[in-house]
C-alpha cells in the first residue's frame, strides 16, 4: 500500500528517480571511517599526523588553577582546551597532586601551611615531587572545592570528551607503589574514606561529561564513573587477580561498560612493539596476555593512549594494523535501512530508520541527531532535529528511529534526504556511518535516499 501520494512519472524526470514510498529501502555498508569523534588511540596533546585521531590527552597539576583558599586561575588550562580544540579534537586530561619526577602539582598554600608530605625516590623522582598526606582536613577541604568549581565551570564542556578523576596518588592514578602497604609496610595512598570523598564530590560535580577512574572495585562500582585500564594489553585479562578484568569482576562491574565508559593507556613498554608481525614484545609481567584483541572484546575500551602511534609513529604494515586496531575501539553505527510514510497530519511524513551497532562499545553522549532535506541544487532546504538517542544503540543492537518530517516552508517534490549526530565541538569531528553512502551528498552527512515531500 502506498502511503504518500507521488505525482505520475511523466512529471518527474528520469533523473528525478526516487525510491518508493512508505517501502523499506536498503542501505549498503561501506568501509569503517578513518576516525570518530570521542573514540580510538589518542597522543600526548599536540598537533601530529600518523594515526587518525579526534581526542588529545594531558596531566594538570593542580597548583596551576588553585591559586589560594576558594581562588582559582583557569587560563592556564583553558589555553589547552583552546589549543586542542582548534584542531578539531576533543580533551582527555587528568589533574595530578604528585607526579613523579615532575615538580609538586599541590597548591603553595597548603604546603605553607604545614601540610605533612613525604619525600622519595621511586619512579625516578629522586625527590622532585613529594606525596602528601591526603586525610589532612585543610587538603580535602581544598580538593573539595576545586571539584565543584571545575564541575561548575566544565560540566558539558564540548571541548572535552573525559575526564579521569586523578588526584590521588602517584601520577593521580590512585595508587603509590611500592608505598602501598603491600610491597612495604607504609600506605601512603588516601583511605577508603577519602577516596570515596573524592568520588563522590565528582559524581555530584559532574553531571554530563562522563568521569573515569583507575581501579574498579565495590565502593565505586553504583556510582556514575567509568573505568581506565593503563597498563591495557598486558594487565588487562583476567587470571591473575588483580588485572584490570579480575577487579572488574570482583566488583560486579563487568556490565558497567553499558552505560559508563572504558579507556585507558596502551602499556607504554609495548607499544614500539605490539602491532610488528611476529610481535616481539616483551613479558613485562609474570603471566600477563599482551592480547589487544582480546583486551578489546573483554574490556569494551573506547578510547586508548597510545602516544607511539604518532611520535615516533608507525610505518608500513605496523602502520595499517596500528590504525586497524584504533578503529576497532568503541563504537561503529551503521544503518541498514530507512523509509518514509505519510504522517498524522497533513505537510507531515513519517520518517524512520534502522540503526545498528557494529562496534564493541555504546556511544556514552546524546549528541542531536539531525536530518536536512537537500533540493535539486545540492542545498539543504530545510533541517529537523530529532528525539533520536545515539546511546540507546548499543552492541549488536538494531534500533528503529522514526521521526515526523514536516513540509512546511518546502515546495512540494523530491529532496534527498540525509542524517548526522551533531558534534557540539562546532568544528569537531564528525561522527561518521560506516556506510557506502557516508559523505557521498554532503560531507558529514549519511545520505538516505530521495523521497517525495507533499505540499505542506
Amino acid at each position: 500500500m502506498l502511503l504518500l501520494v507521488v505525482p505520475s512519472a511523466s512529471t518527474v524526470p528520469a533523473a528525478e528517480a526516487a525510491d518508493p514510498p512508505g517501502e523499506w529501502v536498503s542501505l549498503a555498508a561501506g568501509p569503517v571511517p578513518a576516525s570518530n569523534p570521542l573514540a580510538g588511540f589518542v597522543p600526548f596533546a599536540g598537533s601530529y599526523t600518523g594515526v587518525p585521531h579526534s581526542m588529545e590527552w594531558f596531566y594538570a597539576p593542580v597548583n596551576s588553577v588553585v591559586v589560594g583558599p576558594g581562588t582559582y586561575n583557569w587560563s592556564s588550562f583553558d589555553a589547552q582546551l583552546n589549543a586542542i580544540s582548534a584542531r578539531g579534537h576533543q580533551a582527555v586530561f587528568r589533574f595530578y597532586l604528585d607526579y613523579p619526577g615532575k615538580a609538586s602539582g599541590i597548591p603553595g598554600y597548603l604546603l605553607t601551611s604545614g601540610l605533612s608530605t613525604r619525600t622519595y625516590t621511586d619512579h625516578g623522582n629522586n625527590g622532585v615531587s613529594v606525596s602528601p598526606n591526603y586525610e589532612d582536613p585543610r587538603l580535602l577541604e581544598a580538593l573539595d572545592g576545586f571539584i565543584a568549581a571545575l564541575g561548575s565551570r566544565y560540566d558539558g564542556d564540548p571541548r572535552i570528551g573525559f575526564i579521569q578523576l586523578g588526584l590521588l596518588g602517584f601520577w593521580g592514578e590512585w595508587h603509590t607503589y611500592p608505598h602501598d602497604g603491600w610491597a612495604s609496610p607504609e600506605n601512603w595512598l588516601a583511605s577508603s574514606a577519602t577516596q570515596q570523598r573524592v568520588l563522590q564530590a565528582y559524581t555530584n560535580a559532574f553531571k554530563k561529561t562522563k568521569l573515569q577512574v583507575r581501579y574498579p572495585d565495590a565502593a565505586n562500582s553504583s556510582l556514575n564513573v567509568g573505568y581506565h585500564d593503563d597498563s591495557f594489553a598486558v594487565g588487562t585479562l583476567p587470571g591473575i587477580g588483580w588485572h584490570f578484568m579480575d577487579k572488574l569482576m570482583q566488583a560486579g562491574a563487568t556490565e558497567k561498560w553499558l552505560s559508563q565508559p572504558v579507556g585507558g593507556e596502551l602499556r607504554p613498554e609495548i607499544q614500539h612493539c605490539i602491532f610488528n608481525a611476529p610481535m616481539n614484545c616483551p613479558v613485562i609481567e609474570d603471566g600477563a596476555d599482551n592480547d589487544f584483541a582480546g583486551s578489546v572484546k573483554a574490556t569494551h575500551a573506547s578510547w586508548l593512549l597510545n602516544h607511539h602511534a604518532f611520535s615516533p609513529g608507525y610505518a608500513g604494515q605496523a602502520l595499517s594494523d596500528a590504525t586497524a586496531a584504533s578503529q576497532s575501539l568503541g563504537y561503529r553505527f551503521q544503518a541498514t535501512a530507512f523509509a518514509l510514510t505519510r504522517g498524522a497530519a497533513q505537510g507531515q511524513s513519517d520518517l524512520s530508520v534502522k540503526m545498528s551497532n557494529v562496534g564493541v562499545a555504546p556511544f556514552y553522549y546524546d549528541w542531536p541527531v539531525q536530518v536536512a532535506a537537500v533540493n535539486g541544487a545540492g542545498k539543504i532546504a530545510r533541517t529537523w532535529t530529532t528525539p533520536w538517542k545515539l546511546s540507546a544503540v548499543k552492541p549488536g543492537m538494531t534500533v528503529q528511529w522514526k521521526a515526523p518530517v514536516s513540509s512546511s516552508g518546502l515546495a512540494p517534490g523530491y529532496y534527498t534526504l540525509l542524517v548526522r549526530p551533531v558534534n557540539p565541538l562546532a568544528n569537531g569531528m564528525p561522527l561518521r556511518f560506516a556506510n557506502a553512502s557516508q559523505d557521498q551528498t554532503l560531507t558529514g552527512w549519511l545520505t538516505l535516499g530521495r523521497k517525495y515531500l507533499p505540499a505542506p
